[in-house]
């Protein structure tokens, strides 16, 4: 299964490699460099959240009261910097670190000693500086063709600060570099310190090539002078709109940074994601492989980076030796993980293996009873009674009841309950099903003992998670086949669905989340997982079967040839984070271990990415096909095109309200409007209530009932009346029927004019698999409808009179059969009237318009014989008692 290994996008800064080049050939005189962010970085997001870690260990070691809490100590020194520099008058605004400190007030130093805050503030940097490689490597390539070197600061730490920060093994040539400080010669590199550098290494500005990270005194001031640079870009406007949407402060001086561990920071995690970014050549890649690799590098690679290390050392505290990941997504997982044991020198290994939700749901049947067939066959999406009967390994033959109903879709409860009855009802099928199940598992047994997954009684999985399904279902495989262990389960996430597993007996950890908490998180992941699962797992088909030698039988791979490129960019992406992650961790003394404190930020991340993506993320990974995957081969889009008009129509609750059948992902269905993107950011980070974005009282609800064959009414579902600030609604209801006929919309929920932008209505329907979708949108189609305490005005609008008011609708007659499910899209906008009933009501579309277009639909629906019954019943239905349309029995109602 293993993918090209050609990588995609180039790495590797084109800048640098032109300042080797010149090193090398002599046509660079002097290499000069900025120190921190470009020699140096330091493991926070900002220079001023490190003093939030100083404040920690002050109070740790004794040295701050209690009550000076780190994130207050970071706003008291930021202050203490200020008005020192305030304080200098004409001595100019360069300050020492000492001048800083005599700002602090003498009541919270309860050491009274400048020197040791100087001397605890240097030693918390040394700890959190980490040489930049990339410039290590510059360094080293000036000393081997004797380049003079010179290190230009804007600083206010004192020469023998900067010679310990420096003194790295990476950095040796440093130590005979010559040094220009801002605060050594009071004046900083945007107001002069240029001239002195010139001046002090006696050249032509034209043979010095500078390095820097800040656009102003790096870059714009010495090529005023002449000075050659080189701007080393640290955060990227791509990489900007990841942090923002992460709440990632970018203000120097802005609030602290959240998500921050006090003793380690943000473990390098947003400075090893700026270099990857600014090192990677994106412009020579599609915009859609260069958006992949970026959230690969940028979102999946730091957090399945923290997912690897962790599995592994849970692993070694637990004496596992092997960890076995389930395919797809074992290749990936298997791989970071290894990696990271390897550089942490743990004895554990990870391998792949292949399990499914669906073989092992087949070989965990035991107990073969209405309820347990029932549960099997409702987890598959769009499974026809046939396709049962195939994974079963049943012929029509077998089950005669079945035989003439193989394409019914088994999408409501009413007929999978009758389908589970017939399967269960004689002894006969009950053991032919029994021995299906018996031989799927002696298959999977024979694939778990060929990798050696049963040759100890320790069995830990390693997957993405959500409700652990594959290990509780592989429990009770093993149990039936009377193999005595118990799998374990280390996984990214788990939803409330583990409890169950959990009550078991079963071992289950979530790293990022346990049984659904925290809710910001699991809830956000296990909402829309499609990136992540499309992310990890192999370009491979699904696991269809085993051989009976335990070889995987793989359906065909899912998806585009340029959807199957840009997700090897994406996988591409996680291993360069995790590449640099190992580099520094290898390579650097102080670089920090995961701790568990790099949770928050990671969920963070990852939660952040999917409720808000970006519009390039938006629109590449929402046209990617989706695969069922559960026995199905259903294949659908990330984001169904249907929706995508009914866009502006939605409000930020309305996404919520979506199912997981309605759109896999609904903030990519948001970023289609800027505006509805932004709302919902709003809603998400709290900067306003969701209130915000609902009418003012009293609230309505748009109500659904359905009629079925034997003439009942039932209640279907509801959803809130909301007004978005188009002046729009949108409301979506899905519900399940053995055989509806008919549906009533009491769309306003309350006396309003609303106006019918469309209806459609996606059927399954007389046993076909694929829906059919059925639309309302022309004046016609409103003429020719129902409606029960309401009036069709002409062309598309229509006045509901009261809170039950409703249109009704013939599925029956446009499908041209009972309805089994159905998905009812309605756009609309709605004038609210008085609840008192008293407002003016407009005046009804003339009578023969009505009756004219209703019998032009009748006649569409059914040809003469259906004009004829149409006819009889709007003759019959002539002076009938009108019967509210929230009675148990429904009857035709023609208002006029």
């Amino acid at each position: 299964m293993t993918e090209p290994n050609a990588q995609i996008v180039r790495r590797g800064r084109t800048t640098l490699e032109d300042v080797h080049q010149m090193l090398r050939d002599g046509s660079c005189s002097v290499l000069s460099l900025d120190i921190f962010d470009t020699i140096l970085w330091r493991r926070v997001p900002r220079p001023t959240d490190l003093f939030v870690l100083l404040g920690k260990r002050l109070r740790r070691e004794g040295a701050l009261p209690d009550w000076v809490e780190p994130h207050a100590f970071r706003t008291m020194r930021i202050t203490a910097e200020t008005e020192s520099r305030e304080r200098r008058g004409k001595l100019g605004p360069e300050v020492s670190i000492y001048d800083i400190w005599r700002e602090m007030p003498a009541e919270i130093l309860l050491r009274d000693d400048i020197e040791f805050y100087v001397e605890a503030e240097v030693a918390e940097e040394r700890r959190v500086l980490v040489p930049d490689f990339d410039i290590a490597e510059l360094v080293n390539t000036a000393h081997a063709h004797s380049v003079p070197i010179v290190v230009v600061s804007d600083t206010y730490f004192l020469q023998e600060h900067l010679d310990r920060f420096l003194d790295r093994p990476h950095l040796e040539p440093l130590k005979s570099a010559r040094f220009f400080r801002s605060h050594e010669h009071g004046v900083d590199k945007a107001h002069g310190l240029w001239k002195v550098v010139i001046k002090g290494l006696g050249v032509r500005p034209g043979q010095i090539v500078h390095i820097g990270d800040n656009k102003r005194p790096d870059v714009t001031a010495p090529n005023k002078l002449g000075v050659r640079t080189v701007h080393f870009t640290r955060i990227t406007d791509d990489y900007e709109a990841i942090l923002r949407r992460e709440g990632a402060p970018l203000e120097p001086f802005g609030v602290s940074a959240p998500h921050l561990d006090v003793t380690e920071g943000d473990f390098g995690i947003t400075s090893l994601r700026a270099k990857l970014i600014e090192n990677a050549n994106l412009d020579a890649v599609a915009p859609d492989v260069a958006c992949s690799w970026r959230y690969g590098a940028a979102v999946l690679g730091p957090v399945l980076t923290g997912f690897a290390d962790w599995a592994a050392h849970r692993a070694a505290e637990r004496g596992t030796k092997v960890l076995w990941c389930p395919m797809r997504e074992g290749e990936m997982l298997a791989d970071l993980i290894n990696n990271a044991a390897r550089s942490a020198g743990l004895d554990v290994v990870a391998k792949p293996i292949w399990l499914s939700r669906h073989l092992t749901s087949v070989a965990a049947l035991g107990v073969l009873d209405q309820d347990s067939i029932h549960t099997f066959m409702r987890r598959r999406h769009g499974m026809t009674i046939g396709g049962l009967l195939a994974i079963l390994q049943l012929r029509p033959g077998d089950v005669p009841a079945l035989a003439d109903r193989l394409g019914v879709v088994l999408d409501n409860g009413i007929i999978a309950d009758d389908v589970a009855t017939a399967l269960v009802e004689t002894p006969h099928l009950r053991n032919r099903i029994a021995t299906t199940a018996t031989a799927t598992r002696e298959r999977l047994l024979a694939h778990l003992r060929t990798a050696g997954a049963l040759d100890s009684d320790d069995l830990t999985i390693v997957d993405l998670g959500w409700g652990a399904t594959i290990q509780s279902q592989l429990s009770t495989a093993l149990g039936l086949a009377g193999v005595p262990i118990k799998p374990a389960g280390l996984y990214l996430a788990t939803d409330k669905r583990s409890t169950k597993v959990m009550l078991r007996g079963l071992r289950v950890e979530g790293y990022l989340g346990s049984a659904g908490e925290p809710v910001a998180v699991v809830g956000a992941v296990t909402r829309s997982p499609e990136i992540l699962e499309q992310g990890v797992s192999s370009l491979c088909g699904s696991l269809l079967d085993f051989t009976p030698e335990g070889d995987p039988i793989l359906g065909p791979i899912a998806g585009s040839a340029e959807q199957n490129h840009a997700r090897r960019a994406l996988h591409q992406g996680v291993h360069a984070f995790q590449d640099e992650w190992l580099r520094y961790a290898g390579d650097s003394d102080l670089w920090p271990a995961f701790n568990g404190g790099e949770v928050p930020l990671l969920g963070n991340i990852v939660a952040s990415s999917i409720t808000a993506p970006t519009p390039d993320e938006a629109a590449v990974f929402g046209a990617w096909e989706h695969e069922d995957n559960f026995g199905s081969d259903l294949v659908s889009h990330v984001i169904p095109v249907e929706l995508l008009p009914a866009v502006r129509y939605m409000s930020p609750g309305d996404l919520d309200d979506l199912g997981m059948r309605d759109a896999f992902w609904p903030q990519v269905l948001a970023a289609a409007d800027p505006r509805l993107a932004s709302a919902a950011d709003a809603v998400r980070t709290g900067a306003v209530p969701a209130s915000v974005f609902e009418p003012d009282e009293p609230q309505s609800e748009t109500v659904l009932r359905f009629r079925t064959g034997d003439g009942k009414w039932h209640d279907g579902p509801k959803v809130p009346l909301r007004i978005n600030r188009n002046g729009l609604s949108f409301a979506r209801l899905n519900f399940e029927a053995f055989d509806a006929t008919d549906i009533s919309l009491a769309i306003p929920g309350r006396p309003a004019l609303v106006r019918l932008d469309w209806i459609e209505a996606t059927v399954t329907a007389g046993g076909h698999r694929h829906p059919t979708p059925l639309r309302w949108e022309h004046p016609q189609d409103f003429a020719g409808l129902v409606y029960a305490e309401s009036a069709w005005l002409g062309g598309n609008l229509v006045e509901f009179h009261a809170p039950h008011s409703a249109l009704w609708l013939s599925l029956v007659d446009r499908a041209g059969a009972p309805v089994s499910s159905a998905q009812i899209t309605i756009a609309f906008a709605v004038l609210p009237q008085s609840l008192s009933g008293l407002s003016h009501r407009a005046p009804a579309a003339p009578r023969l318009t009505r009756l004219t277009a209703r019998a032009k639909a009748e006649y569409r629906s059914g040809g003469p014989l259906a004009l004829a019954a149409g006819v009889a019943r709007i003759v019959g239905r002539a002076g009938a008692p009108v019967t509210p349309p929230d009675d148990d029995e429904k009857k035709d109602k023609d208002e006029d």
